[in-house]
């Protein structure tokens, strides 16, 4: 069976003018052309080959010794070549470009940066990437709990958090408690893993243990009340919203950041502010 998309080994069954026909084996009818240009010089009937199997510009099947960036399923970096009417148009390794249709864009792309996508066949039985890589990203990672990673985020959410394809390739999510910054589409991450669940999907955070984090925290909030002749307009009692909003950080790491300084004297709190000693 001839399958689009993918690479296979196929043997040399007919030999023409423009090229020769390809097909599983020999008396096979399902068969595909390897244009001339692409023909390995002293080819002969009955040799194999590694093809790839696509679409041309006049929806037709054909085969080519290029292999492309990424195949069906994969993921992987590709680079805008162009913007169209119909979405942008990726550079995978072949002659023709491969179409990123905007319904499969989680955020605009420009001309010339590279996108993490996966490929796939679309309703009409023709290649297209997707930046939707969710379904093609790998479970069975090597990783374990506090192991470090990085990945590039691909897409957000504001109930579950933000999606990361760890090494571009295993599945992980940035819980909504965890997230602090802004992160966006097509950032690179470092983050730390939280839980392996059983379905091998990764739980990531971007802050250490607590015992770890705190001093972090601590400077960072020197570092705001600097910014402010040594004030910080607001307590620890503060709405956990504003303090995630000014700080990153949830209520209870700021708490315990700000214990912290008040217990090594750096720090006075007042009804409604902090100051630096």
């Amino acid at each position: 069976m001839l399958r689009i998309g993918e690479k296979q080994e196929l043997t040399i069954i007919k030999k023409v003018d423009f090229g020769v026909y390809l097909a599983e084996k020999m008396g096979e009818e399902d068969k595909v052309l390897l244009p001339k240009k692409q023909v390995p010089e002293g080819a002969e009937i009955g040799d194999n080959l590694e093809v790839f199997l696509y679409k041309d510009s006049d929806d037709r099947l054909i085969a080519t010794t290029r292999l492309p960036k990424i195949t069906l399923g994969e993921v992987g970096f590709l680079k805008v070549s162009d913007v169209g009417k119909i979405g942008a148009f990726m550079d995978w390794g072949l002659e023709k470009d491969v179409l990123l249709p905007f319904r499969e864009q989680t955020r605009k792309v420009k001309k010339g940066e590279e996108v993490l996508c996966a490929l796939y066949v679309d309703k009409s039985g023709r290649l297209a990437v997707t930046m939707n890589v969710y379904e093609f990203l790998r479970t069975d990672s090597p990783y374990h709990k506090e192991d470090r990673v990085k990945g590039t985020v691909y897409e957000t959410s504001k109930n579950f958090g933000v999606f990361v394809a760890v090494d571009n390739i295993f599945s992980g999510l940035i819980p909504k408690k965890e997230l602090y910054g802004d992160i966006q589409i097509g950032d690179e991450v470092t983050a730390r893993i939280t839980d392996v669940r059983e379905d091998g999907k990764l739980t990531l955070s971007v802050r250490e243990k607590a015992y770890l984090q705190i001093n972090t925290d601590a400077d960072k909030i020197l570092e705001e009340m600097d910014k402010n002749d040594g004030i910080l307009p607001f307590t620890d009692k503060a709405d956990p919203e504003l303090i995630r909003n000014k700080m990153n950080m949830s209520k209870n790491e700021f708490k315990r950041a700000v214990g912290h300084l008040l217990k090594e004297g750096k720090i006075a709190i007042e009804e409604s502010r902090i100051v630096r000693k």
